[in-house]
């Protein structure tokens, strides 16, 4: 009975709050139902990953796959399995661990700046490159790598270099073509959830500090620092529960027959398996399979950062 009594409150208390801010919910409710209708209710067309599907017999019509896990079964027994799982790993990781550390040094460089004007004018350029479309990012990579005409060819042979190597044709210089030019075109944006958790700094913190006789990498290892780590956790959490996708757009679009050895991610190869030959529950159980991973990778990195402090998801 205590128990029961004690839920009817809370129960009515929590109505309250809604008609209290009735407002709010009604400006939230918009990205609600769209995140219903477009997130939520195509997840049921998973089961395709399950079954036989053919499309002029819907996803309801389709036979049932024997065994259940039969495109599972296929899709870890091909060939092509480790190759591919090997190629996605490499080029997160390696993206990550370039990726997690740089935004927060830039956003400490930038919050160490004196000058306001020109700390805004090279927030702007350093921000420009984000807006750039992949397909133009692409293809300004392939121009300045050509080893015929390419700005780096041309600059190689003012210093007296006879001829430049065709990078792009080399697969051990994927992966760091890939994950370098990913850090000048979004390393800038990235480093803005930084730089907003560094305003939120007591400003009569650095002025005790000061006062204290600390110098400014002191004010920056004690103060700065410390601040952004419950930040740089979460976004860290984050990272793991993508640790394998890759950006489909560039990847594929830097892929040719030369690098294609690793260059072919999960991401490339369902499209290719899903949409060009049309294996539409091979498919649908390869990205189920990448799906379930990062989940439960973000599932155990969550668990792990929350034991060992206070900061989480949830």
């Amino acid at each position: 009975m205590n128990k029961l009594a004690g839920a009817v409150p809370n129960k009515r208390s929590l109505w309250t709050k809604i008609r209290q801010n009735s407002g709010l919910y009604l400006l939230l409710l918009p990205a609600i139902i769209l995140t219903v209708l477009f997130m939520y209710k195509p997840m049921y067309g998973v089961i395709i990953a399950f079954k036989e599907f053919r499309p002029s017999m819907g996803i309801f019509g389709s036979a049932w796959a024997d065994p259940w896990y039969k495109h599972f079964q296929t899709f870890f027994e091909s060939f092509s399995f480790g190759e591919i799982l090997r190629n996605t790993l490499v080029i997160t990781i390696y993206s990550m661990i370039v990726n997690f550390p740089l935004p927060i040094m830039l956003a400490l460089s930038i919050n160490q700046m004196q000058s306001r004007r020109f700390r805004r004018v090279y927030q702007t350029v350093i921000y420009l490159p984000h807006f750039i479309s992949t397909v133009v990012m692409v293809g300004l990579i392939l121009m300045f790598l050509s080893p015929g005409s390419g700005l780096i060819a041309n600059l190689a042979q003012l210093f007296g270099a006879e001829s430049f190597p065709n990078l792009m044709a080399e697969s051990k210089w994927f992966s760091s073509i890939y994950v370098w030019t990913d850090v000048w075109q979004h390393v800038g944006w990235n480093s803005i959830i930084y730089i907003a958790a560094l305003s939120a700094v007591d400003v009569t913190l650095y002025e005790a500090a000061a006062i204290d006789g600390a110098s400014r990498f002191q004010r920056l290892l004690y103060i700065d620092l410390p601040m952004l780590i419950p930040t740089a956790i979460i976004m860290l959490i984050l990272s793991c529960g993508n640790i394998m996708n890759v950006g489909f757009e560039k990847v594929y679009l830097m892929q040719n027959g030369m690098n294609l050895d690793v260059s072919e991610v999960i991401s490339t190869y369902v499209y290719k398996i899903g949409i060009i030959n049309t294996r539409y529950s091979y498919s649908a159980a390869i990205g189920l399979f990448n799906n379930v991973i990062n989940f439960v990778l973000l599932v155990i990195v969550n668990k792990i950062s929350k034991k060992l402090g206070d900061t989480s998801l949830w």
